[in-house]
């Protein structure tokens, strides 16, 4: 797997996700896999020798070719109604020129401590116009960056700074968009839901009669995608995937991005859906995960990141915080990925109507315009709390 120059990273992003997702459990949660491969290829970028080629074994890109495909995806993504996309990197030792002029949309500033370092003038240059007179406290500044990227939805860092990191990188995604048709709220009521437990309760759920081409099936998971009234250059697509009971989310939730190809319609020609009110949020520390998918020379002392800066760095932390919130007027979505580097159908014969309930556990998925990019892929194992 390795990207061509010129081509957004798509097919990289689904591996990663289909490697990734099965790996979170089959609890509650939510991550973005956009987000995590954003990430971690603004970081590719500056990997080097063994260390490039890991890091390309499991997101495609490396180099040149990461920085070009960092910037196309978020400039994509940026064009997307409803959906924005921001990274920025802090670092205490100098970052080189090339790192920085590869990622031109990436914000650069300074940690507590670069003033012990002979910080040449092109480092400035990066660093938005901050001077050492004028260096804020990290925590505070990355919060409010947090905040702003995610619009609110998330207020902080994923994991507080501790003083040894030698640079930091944020990804944020966020997302806010409307249902094309709403869902009627008076028809809201409590309905049985079965969580992944065998325990059955009453939980708001909502309700109304789609149309047969929102639905399809993929090898007998139903996949359903509610459309939104996305502005701008192709808005996002959500689509929620239920599976078999005994299915888990790594089975499952890849149904959401098959292609035409691997679907089959629905036999009816509308489906009455009934799907609970819910939201999900969750913190995931990835760092194992990464680990038991073949990166290992980039999470150790040695590592090869000598296209950041001359400093040793290696990868020691990366967690990601998402949330996704799904009501009747639309879906709200946002999650930051932070990475910490320390040195060292056919006609119908008759009416036909589906009933399709998501009582039991079931996924969502937010994929970019082109259907392919999952922004946000979750899992609801448990019932939605009442309210």
């Amino acid at each position: 797997m390795t990207h061509h120059p010129g081509v957004l990273p798509v097919d990289a992003i689904q591996v990663l996700a289909a490697r990734w997702l099965p790996r979170l459990g089959d609890g509650d949660f939510v991550v973005s896999p956009a987000g995590l491969w954003l990430a971690l290829g603004a970081v590719a970028s500056g990997a080097r020798g063994r260390t490039g080629e890991e890091l390309r074994g499991l997101l495609g890109v490396e180099g040149e070719g990461a920085a070009e495909a960092v910037t196309r995806l978020g400039r994509q993504l940026g064009r997307s109604g409803g959906v924005s996309a921001a990274t920025g990197v802090w670092s205490r030792m100098p970052v080189r020129e090339t790192f920085r002029r590869g990622l031109p949309d990436v914000r650069f500033g300074l940690l507590p401590g670069a003033v012990w370092f002979a910080l040449p003038d092109d480092v400035f240059g990066a660093t938005d116009d901050m001077s050492l007179g004028d260096i804020p406290d990290a925590q505070e500044e990355l919060d409010a960056w947090v905040r702003d990227a995610t619009r609110g939805r998330i207020a902080r860092l994923p994991l507080d700074l501790d003083g040894s990191e030698d640079l930091v990188l944020l990804n944020a995604l966020a997302l806010k968009v409307s249902w094309l048709t709403a869902f009627p709220a008076h028809l809201t009521r409590d309905e049985p839901f079965t969580d992944g437990y065998g325990d059955t309760r009453p939980v708001p759920t909502m309700r109304r009669r789609i149309p047969a081409g929102w639905v399809w099936s993929v090898d007998g998971i139903t996949v359903v995608e509610l459309p939104c009234a996305g502005e701008g250059e192709g808005g996002p697509r959500v689509r929620f995937v239920l599976g078999q009971p005994e299915a888990g989310p790594g089975e499952v939730l890849p149904a959401a991005w098959a292609g035409a190809g691997e679907r089959r319609p629905l036999a009816a020609e509308s489906a009455d859906l009934t799907l609970p009110r819910f939201t999900l949020r969750t913190k995931t520390d990835a760092i194992e995960h990464l680990a038991a998918l073949g990166i290992g020379r980039a999470l150790r002392p040695g590592a090869d990141f000598s296209g950041i800066s001359a400093a040793d760095l290696y990868i020691d932390t990366v967690v990601q915080e998402a949330v996704v919130e799904i009501a009747e007027e639309g879906v709200e979505a946002a999650a930051v990925t932070q990475v910490a580097m320390p040195r060292s159908a056919a006609r119908p014969r008759h009416q036909v109507v589906e009933r399709i309930a998501f009582d039991r556990p079931f996924g969502v998925v937010v994929l970019d315009g082109s259907g392919e990019v999952p922004l946000f892929a979750g899992w609801r194992r448990s019932a939605p709390a009442a309210g």
